[in-house]
């Protein structure tokens, strides 16, 4: 029996689009990856405006959203694998955004 692999290492990124349940991303070599954004609760509980202020970086083999500090690399969508940060981290980070759209509102 054979098997066969993907090579990741060469997909770049060129476009994001998130949309209210998908993360898509074109790649350079014509293909598109589509996955579910509760795969990234930074994503899934970031706003329209935060989820469209993207960066790709190392060349366009990871993506960046500096308004919510995320970073996916596109090796990862590729491979189907779901955003590895553990849930203490997640609970912090969700904790202080709370609070700041808190401290904005009273301000």
């Amino acid at each position: 029996m054979s098997s066969s692999t993907v090579d990741t290492s060469s997909a770049t990124a060129v476009q994001v689009q998130v949309t209210e349940d998908q993360l898509v991303c074109q790649l350079a070599d014509g293909r598109t990856i589509s996955v579910p954004i509760a795969w990234y609760p930074r994503l899934l509980h970031g706003s329209t405006e935060e989820r469209n202020h993207w960066q790709l970086t190392a060349g366009g083999r990871g993506i960046h959203w500096p308004d919510l500090d995320e970073d996916i690399s596109v090796e990862n969508l590729i491979t189907g694998k779901p955003s590895g940060e553990s849930q203490t981290s997640y609970k912090k980070w969700l904790s202080q955004r709370h609070g700041k759209c808190t401290k904005s509102r009273d301000s």
